[in-house]
């Protein structure tokens, strides 16, 4: 069996990589910006590949290291789920919980209450974040993340399918019967999205030539909602954080047209026995409840 290099080489090559920085992964180990940058030379050495190319603006992933990166990413989070479990912190009654902001205020707050009265003996432990770069804690025992599909190596299983799709209060809409009438308004759009108001109104107009609108940039879909419940303007929007609202009545779906969503809210978690009780019954119920 090959000789694996020293953990500490991995782990200044993952940071690194994340950040495409020596310095800033140097931060985040504590470590000097030379003593990472010798761990990488020497990682390098020791799989005689090389890693990255230095570039005067940063670093950029070699083919090789963007391809190794995964595999390390992977390693890392079994070594993590491995000690939870070892150590304890994965008590069997206490579900950690790391999601996304949007899927947990829209989609999981409204439908909360079902899961605590199937699970009283359950104890909750939730943290929230925009992207799924952003930790709020080392590994969660389930975790709900809006992307394409793959994370640090690890594969999620999809939970939406959803639509990108213009919205704005009924007394809005009362005003807004076509395209042109929608465009007089102000209208609300992620920047981290790859569904943009360009877009839905490339699909929506087809060849037809139009000026193109004036947005404002918000960087949460919470937020951009509120918007739009306070009757500001028109909000892009998707299902799972619009279909409760247009439900009760408090947003309104604007014209026909919709965009399929490239992104989509994926759950990632641990199998077997790395997962606990609580964990394991929440997973349970939310993929009853996605279906019904």
């Amino acid at each position: 069996m090959a000789r694996l290099p020293p953990l500490n080489w991995l782990r200044a090559f993952e940071a690194s990589a994340r950040a495409l920085s020596f310095t800033e992964a140097a931060q985040e180990l504590h470590m000097t910006q030379s003593a990472v940058s010798q761990q990488i030379k020497s990682l390098e050495s020791a799989l005689g590949r090389q890693l990255f190319h230095r570039r005067a603006r940063g670093l950029e992933l070699t083919d090789i290291g963007r391809g190794y990166l995964p595999t390390v990413q992977a390693a890392f989070n079994t070594l993590e789920e491995g000690t939870a479990v070892l150590t304890g912190r994965n008590e069997p009654d206490v579900l950690e919980l790391h999601s996304n902001i949007s899927f947990a205020t829209f989609w999981l707050t409204p439908r909360l209450h079902l899961f605590l009265a199937e699970f009283p003996w359950v104890q909750l432990d939730v943290a929230t974040s925009i992207w799924p770069a952003e930790k709020p804690r080392n590994l969660a025992a389930v975790e709900i993340v809006l992307g394409l599909g793959k994370w640090e190596g690890r594969a999620g299983q999809r939970l939406t399918r959803d639509t990108i799709f213009p919205v704005c209060t009924p007394e809005l809409a009362r005003g807004i019967r076509d395209l042109d009438e929608l465009l007089r308004h102000r209208l609300f759009e992620l920047p981290g999205t790859l569904q943009t108001w360009d877009n839905w109104l490339a699909g929506a107009i087809g060849h037809r030539k139009f000026e193109r609108p004036r947005t404002h940039l918000v960087s949460t879909w919470a937020l951009s909602m509120q918007w739009a419940l306070q009757g500001l303007g028109v909000a892009l929007a998707h299902d799972t954080v619009a279909n409760d609202l247009i439900a009760q009545g408090r947003l309104v779906r604007l014209l026909d047209h919709a965009l399929p969503m490239k992104e989509a809210y994926y759950l990632i978690s641990p199998e077997g026995s790395l997962i606990n009780p609580a964990a394991k019954a929440f997973k349970g119920w939310l993929m009853q409840q996605l279906k019904s």
